[in-house]
């Protein structure tokens, strides 16, 4: 049996943390790498202390949002977004990393991204927002689809 390469190993482990996830819709996990070392990892759900989706319901499926769209109807974070909250509460630059996300990451998260630093995103899935590769590539953040690296 052959030993997964660094990138399928953080993805699994980007995969992993989707698990913890309390999105009604979709379960996703993000880990910030650098130098083989896991910085910071998160997932989507309701901020700290607030009730979980899961428990309480979405708005967004009560409204029929489509995937993509409005963002701003969503209680919960995005896992790149507590990716980037992670790291700077504990203290952690994360600037040169490269996150492993198990979706590539929405125009808001992009836009998070690109200010943090991170230089490269490694992605499973797609994603509904065409802006985010737009914004990405003109930032110079390097993206790869996991099936294509």
């Amino acid at each position: 049996m052959s030993r997964p390469s660094w990138k399928e190993y953080f993805m699994d482990i980007a995969s992993l943390v989707a698990k913890r996830a309390t999105c009604r819709r979709r379960r996703v996990g993000a880990v910030a790498v650098r130098d083989k070392r896991i910085l910071a990892s998160g997932y989507n759900g309701a901020p700290a202390g607030l009730p979980h989706c899961l428990d309480i319901g979405c708005l967004r499926d009560e409204l029929d949002v489509p995937s993509g769209e409005r963002h701003e109807l969503c209680r919960g974070l995005h896992a790149e977004q507590n990716v980037i909250i992670q790291a700077a509460y504990h203290g952690v630059s994360i600037k040169e990393a490269t996150i492993y996300c198990t979706n590539l990451p929405c125009s808001i998260c992009s836009k998070m991204i690109i200010n943090a630093g991170i230089r490269e995103i490694i992605y499973q899935d797609g994603y509904a927002d065409p802006m985010s590769k737009e914004m990405l590539t003109a930032a110079g953040v390097k993206l790869a689809q996991l099936d294509e690296v």
